[in-house]
């Protein structure tokens, strides 16, 4: 008799849950076999009589809406039934000769056949779990990106942009690392708080992002918006510190709470790094914290720079120290076991720094900004360990990989020419498909290369090198142009915000166009975009100054490094 398996007939499925309720609890017995099928709740057993091994294991899943439509035994839930066969030894004859072996053939590939649809919904719920995680990292938490303030560490690169829209690595702008690693992470509701030269970070982001995160009437609610300083009756004063800035807009991000954001993400809009926030506000919920702080490990050399902290063997943050020195830097160390490191790392690193990054119980935020501490201005000094001494549980969570805050020239110039590196020198990296960094799309041609050496170097959508020149270890950003016979060192070179026409060129006086000239050298160097470099030039730092003011000229130093300030003009055969 043909048997009947909850695959073989497909009748059966159309029929719908209630058909095969009452069929799928029907006993089926096959005479003179002794096999006995109940195909109902729990468990099968099939015992052979001709002491071949046959095992038939129900797998039970959870129901979901989803999959309504496809139960296979009952209406309330999804129950799989896996069976195997096992083949006869070989040489053993069977009991009914070939027929037996097609009998069996034909259940063994029934068996896989139900095998792989029940791993297909097993992987189909999986990914159903994943996206609920998503989800609700959608839904509660609420990233507030601090793009710092006057930029005075990063001028002149800062003199006419907001500090998280410099450009950086070619194609990008340091607002991108944040906002990236909140989209690779589920955060899709994000403000940026600044109140300088705010204008191109608005058209940046504007464009950038809100189609990806779901920005839009048929989207998922997402948004990246720019909140820049404002005054009002209630608080007449520009931003006083990262906390008085949050405190300003704190009425918009409590409205948001009845949406369900319980969390408040707070980044920095200077720092280049990669990391899934999703883990680092699982921890945070899990360990029912008021506050928790992204925590670096650091040996001895680099923690003096750093804001430390002391934490108890469960993670929870007891004491800070700003900049410690001597006998207090060595008090402040810690078993960084504790957090995850493995112990040969934390002998290492016996120190964690704070990264500058948070996130609050949005109860917590509010309570801690308009009732205990009304007038502080910033978290990181004033607000975090105010908390600590109220007895809030602030609890510390390990970020262990790659991490840089490029908030001063030295540093944003040193981590840009670090992505020419390759190999086990390469510590940061934009070729990441899993993780990628967003920035916006500029639809520009790919970038030309005529007669010329390029060495570990980075080139930007839209270039153009003319014959003879040489470029190494230097990042040429988008639509730069390079004229012939030029030689890059160790530069960076931001680019152009556009083409320009020689119909545009000639309005100037001697028509000097954006880019470098024919003949330039230029060595250990920053060129903003839009500069205009003239023929046979020579950047260089001849006299090797490390600080000098020459914004007339249009350029400045710091530490060493000429940068050539935005739109500056730089006649022919000038020597720096």
């Amino acid at each position: 008799r043909a048997q009947r398996t909850p695959l073989a007939n497909a009748s059966q499925r159309a029929e719908g849950p209630a058909r095969q309720e009452e069929q799928g609890a029907q006993t089926r017995e096959r005479i003179g076999s002794g096999t006995k099928m109940t195909l109902g709740s729990v468990s099968v057993a099939v015992p052979s009589t001709s002491g071949n091994a046959r095992r038939c294991v129900a797998r039970h899943h959870r129901p979901h809406p989803h999959h309504a439509a496809n139960t296979r035994l009952s209406s309330s839930g999804r129950s799989g039934l896996a069976c195997r066969a096992a083949a006869p030894p070989s040489g053993s004859p069977g009991p009914s000769g070939s027929r037996r072996q097609q009998q069996q053939e034909k259940k063994s590939v029934v068996g896989k056949a139900v095998q792989l649809q029940d791993e297909a919904y097993t992987s189909a719920e999986l990914s159903d779990e994943l996206v609920m995680n998503k989800l609700d990292m959608q839904k509660t938490v609420l990233g507030v990106i601090l793009g710092g303030g006057a930029g005075t560490r990063l001028y002149p690169l800062t003199k006419k942009r907001a500090k998280p829209a410099v450009p950086l690595g070619a194609n990008y702008r340091l607002i991108d690392i944040p906002v990236s690693n909140c989209i690779n992470s589920g955060i899709n509701k994000m403000y940026c708080l600044t109140q300088f030269n705010s204008a191109s970070l608005n058209r940046h982001m504007s464009q950038a992002y809100n189609a990806i995160v779901g920005g839009g009437p048929a989207g998922r609610g997402g948004f990246v918006e720019v909140l820049a300083a404002q005054q009002s009756p209630t608080n007449p004063e520009w931003f006083q510190g990262t906390a008085d800035a949050v405190r300003q807009y704190l009425w918009l991000f409590q409205a948001a709470e009845r949406d369900g954001i319980e969390n408040y993400l707070i980044l920095s809009g200077d720092h280049l790094y990669r990391m899934d926030y999703s883990e680092f506000v699982e921890r945070h919920v899990a360990s029912g914290a008021d506050i928790t702080v992204s925590a670096l490990p650091c040996d001895e050399k680099r923690a003096s720079a750093f804001g430390l902290m002391k934490i108890d063997d469960t993670g929870r943050i007891f004491e800070f120290a700003e900049k410690p020195q001597g006998e207090a830097l060595k008090n402040m160390q810690v078993d960084t076991t504790v957090l995850g490191l493995d112990e040969a790392r934390a002998q290492e690193m016996p120190y964690i720094a704070s990264m500058g990054i948070y996130v609050f119980k949005t109860s917590a935020m509010i309570d801690l900004l308009t009732k205990h501490f009304p007038n502080a201005n910033d978290f990181g000094s004033e607000v975090i360990p105010g908390a600590n001494a109220m007895g809030m549980n602030i609890q510390a969570f390990l970020f262990d990989g790659y991490w840089e805050d490029i908030g001063t020239i030295e540093a944003f110039y040193k981590s840009n020419l670090a992505l020419c590196e390759s190999g086990d020198k390469l510590n940061f990296s934009f070729y990441d498909h899993e993780f990628p960094i967003y920035t916006m799309s500029r639809f520009l041609p790919p970038s030309k290369m005529i007669d010329c050496e390029i060495n570990d170097s980075v080139i930007g959508d839209g270039c153009v090198i003319r014959h003879g020149s040489r470029v190494s270890n230097s990042v040429v950003g988008l639509r730069s142009l390079i004229g012939s016979n030029c030689v890059i060192e160790d530069a960076l070179i931001m680019g152009s915000d556009y083409y320009e026409t020689m119909d545009e060129c000639e309005l100037l006086p001697g028509c000097m166009p954006i880019g470098l000239g024919n003949g330039t050298t230029v060595r250990k160097c920053i060129i903003d975009k839009n500069a205009r470099i003239g023929h046979n030039c020579q950047i260089i730092n001849k006299d090797n100054v490390q600080e000098a003011m020459k914004e007339e000229e249009g350029y400045i130093i710091k530490d060493g490094i000429v940068v050539i300030i935005k739109d500056s003009i730089i006649p022919d055969g000038t020597i720096i």
